[in-house]
């Protein structure tokens, strides 16, 4: 073979792989359900969701055993969104977590009847998101994960003509002078009807009963809400009618299921079929009644013309069992939406005398302005499921926007959390001042003055990304209930809608990078107030009052706590044994020895005992009332929970449960805070860190060379993410503006 003849073999295999077509009898179709069913029995709504599902991945969710959980995860959306598009969208962890509640419901009848409105502000990334969307149900639907059935009759012109000989010609014409076509017509279903359609509904639940095995998809079949619409629905008009004919005309019902094959229902929105989407200025169509006169003209001379097959259906009959979309509800989409009333309603469309059954997943997109559209129709609008799609909230979300359009490199530019900084201020004016979810969680906010707003506005955005800071007291940590958790997600229905578009935080950043990006210096956190207050001044009027000191002085406390982290020694064998110790011994009474279940350590539980771990747990300066609420909250959640539930019912180590972790961080924490206190007035160990990687470090004494390299390859590792330079650059910051003692423990 030649290199073309290679080529073309192997690009009409690719083809024919990608774009197989081929009807089966409905026997065959019926082996396919009884072997792969949950796949076979699908409407648009599942295999919505299917898709949805088969795309979106749950990445992490940072507290899984958290009692108070309210399940609010990262979705990885970029299988969905991002690959493989022409304009990404970045759905926000917010947005993801709506998204996929919303698509969860869907798969249930009960939200069947419903046209999903995704409302959000000019710049929000509406039209890239419904455009992606498509995009990603178009290339499912047309995959072996995707693909559904439809019907495509081929009738035997041979049998039906014989079966006519027999009957009178109730329109004077002799049979025998008809011309003569192909002995098999094929007919499409315009409606892309599921063949079980065609099992007279009456029959279905018997007919089940029967092919399906006694197993775990037969019992969610009968007893599903999702499947309702498997029993309820009728097959279309056309189908329906043609069934009855043929019914009458041949010996045997089962005559005519030879007669019905099955085809993979192909997904086309050039064309408009199973997917279709209207822009605003997309003129409606005068006459929306559609037909066949060739194939009508067919179906009169094997059936003849007294038959009730009319082969007539509507453009609704193309995106049947697809996605029928609106891309903005304004100028003759209003119309359009307004006359799906009765569709969603009812799931009936006239065509002419013709009832014609619909049942789509109707999207549309929405201006806040334009929803004065719809108000004063209250029957629409009960069957509307409004989905807020807001400015981004989700301040990494923000970070990846700017990576997408300016390039990742851009990181290699910031000194870390500078870039999230940029974000955060831009964040803030999408967002409410006032939050009364948090302020019913934190009575008194300027106790956190140190490390957040008033407002407590960066508090929220860390909520937001699914992070509870680690500057939160233990007290409000376990006031954190799921309850007022839920209240404060659900506070971002209401925010996102002003600030600084998408587009206008593009256009932002592009000035502030431009501005400060050098090849030897990296953008720091004065280079931001510097951009706001005295660069851009009209921009820093849109910042809520006092922001950007606020992010300051959060900044500096996280880097603090870098730094620290970075020069912490220690031993956790050490850290394990104390602990261990103490869960076990908060059950006894003083005076008591016993011998340890985890270290088989002998005990004798006197008060220096466990105050000398409580010290390392909660600081010495703590009062003796605190210290013992503490110790009683200790024993009560390892005997309620920790030993009866997680280590004898789950079989967990007890360094693996939730009060060992606790703990351990809090014992860590306070060794933390003291880390810098042999540095804070070394005027060595600031300078071997400017001569860092320099001969001139090779002058210092080996312990300052020791603790310097330490402090800076732990910075550089991926957990911090510094180069050399930016460690450098924070390290002196960090004692420049002495910080530890600004920032006690």
């Amino acid at each position: 073979m030649s290199n073309i003849d290679r080529a073309m073999v192997h690009l009409n295999r690719k083809i024919s792989e990608r774009e197989t077509n081929h009807s089966i009898s409905f026997d065959e179709f019926l082996e396919n359900l009884a072997t792969r069913p949950s796949l076979v029995v699908r409407n648009a709504f599942q295999a919505f969701h299917d898709m949805v599902r088969e795309y979106v991945s749950v990445e992490r969710d940072e507290y899984p055993n958290d009692p108070e959980s309210i399940k609010y995860v990262k979705y990885d959306c970029s299988r969905l969104f991002v690959n493989g598009t022409d304009r990404p969208f970045f759905a926000d962890r917010l947005f993801a977590n709506r998204f996929i509640q919303h698509v969860d419901a869907m798969r249930s009848s009960a939200r069947q009847n419903k046209i999903y409105i995704f409302e959000g502000p000019p710049g929000s990334g509406k039209s890239t998101f419904l455009n992606n969307l498509l995009l990603k149900f178009e290339e499912y639907s047309n995959s072996d994960a995707g693909m559904r059935y439809e019907v495509v009759w081929k009738l035997d012109s041979r049998g039906l003509e014989q079966s006519r000989h027999d009957m009178p010609d109730l329109s004077g014409n002799h049979n025998g002078n008809r011309e003569r076509g192909p002995e098999l017509l094929e007919i499409p279903c315009p409606s892309h009807d599921n063949p079980l359609l065609l099992i007279p509904r009456e029959d279905r639940h018997s007919f089940f009963d029967e092919l399906f095995q006694n197993d775990e998809f037969k019992q969610k079949l009968f007893s599903s809400k999702e499947y309702e619409w498997l029993f309820r629905d009728i097959p279309c008009t056309i189908c329906s009618s043609l069934f009855d004919s043929l019914v009458q005309r041949l010996p045997s019902s089962l005559d005519v299921y030879r007669m019905i094959n099955a085809r993979p229902y192909r997904f086309n929105r050039r064309l408009g079929e199973g997917v279709t989407i209207f822009n605003p200025g997309d003129k409606t169509l005068r006459m929306n009644v559609l037909g066949n006169d060739h194939l009508q003209n067919r179906l009169d001379a094997l059936l003849g013309d007294a038959s009730p097959v009319r082969y007539l259906h509507s453009s609704h009959a193309k995106t049947n069992n697809g996605v029928y979309a609106l891309m903005d509800v304004k100028a003759y989409n209003a119309e359009r939406l307004m006359e799906l009333h009765n569709i969603i309603s009812e799931g009936i469309h006239k065509v002419e005398d013709v009832e014609e059954n619909v049942s789509s997943l109707f999207i549309a997109l929405m201006n806040p302005e334009d929803a004065k559209s719809i108000v004063d129709f209250q029957s629409f609008t009960d069957r509307i499921e409004f989905i807020h799609m807001p400015y981004v909230m989700d301040l990494n979300t923000e970070v990846e926007i700017y990576r997408n359009t300016f390039g990742r490199h851009i990181d290699d530019s910031f000194l870390p959390r500078v870039l999230h900084n940029f974000a955060r201020a831009i964040i803030s004016t999408r967002m409410g001042t006032n939050s009364p979810a948090l302020l019913e969680w934190i009575y008194e906010p300027e106790r956190y003055g140190q490390y957040c707003d008033h407002n407590l506005q960066l508090l929220k955005m860390e909520i937001y990304t699914g992070h509870i800071p680690s500057w939160i007291t233990e007290e409000d940590r376990k006031r954190l209930s799921a309850k007022r958790r839920r209240r404060i997600i659900d506070e971002s229905e209401r925010e996102g809608v002003t600030g600084f578009s998408g587009r206008d935080s593009l256009r932002i950043f592009g000035d502030f990078f431009t501005a400060y990006a050098r090849s030897n210096k990296l953008i720091s956190m004065s280079n931001l107030v510097t951009f706001f207050t005295k660069w851009r001044t009209d921009l820093n009027e849109a910042l809520p009052e006092g922001l950007l000191d606020s992010l300051i002085r959060n900044y500096n406390y996280s880097v603090l706590q870098e730094v620290k982290e970075s020069l912490y020694y220690f031993n956790e064998d050490q850290i394990s044994h104390d602990l261990l110790n103490y869960m076990f011994a908060v059950n006894f009474e003083i005076g008591s020895v016993v011998v340890c279940r985890f270290t088989n350590d002998r005990l004798e539980i006197t008060e220096d005992f466990l105050r000398s771990i409580e010290a390392r747990l909660m600081g010495t300066t703590v009062e003796d009332d605190v210290r013992l609420a503490f110790r009683r909250e200790t024993q009560k959640e390892y005997a309620s929970r920790t030993l009866t539930q997680e280590i004898l019912v789950e079989g967990k180590a007890p360094q693996q449960t939730g009060l060992f972790r606790s703990l351990h961080d809090s014992y860590v924490h306070n060794l933390k805070g003291k880390v810098m206190e042999p540095f804070l007035d070394n005027a060595n160990f600031r300078r071997a860190i400017k001569d860092y990687d320099t001969v001139a470090f090779n002058m210092y004494d080996k312990r300052i060379r020791d603790d310097v390299s330490f402090l800076i390859n732990n910075l550089c590792a991926p957990r911090f993410h510094y180069t050399k330079q930016g460690a450098r650059e924070m390290c002196v910051y960090v004692i420049d503006n002495d910080l530890a003692r600004r920032y006690p423990s």
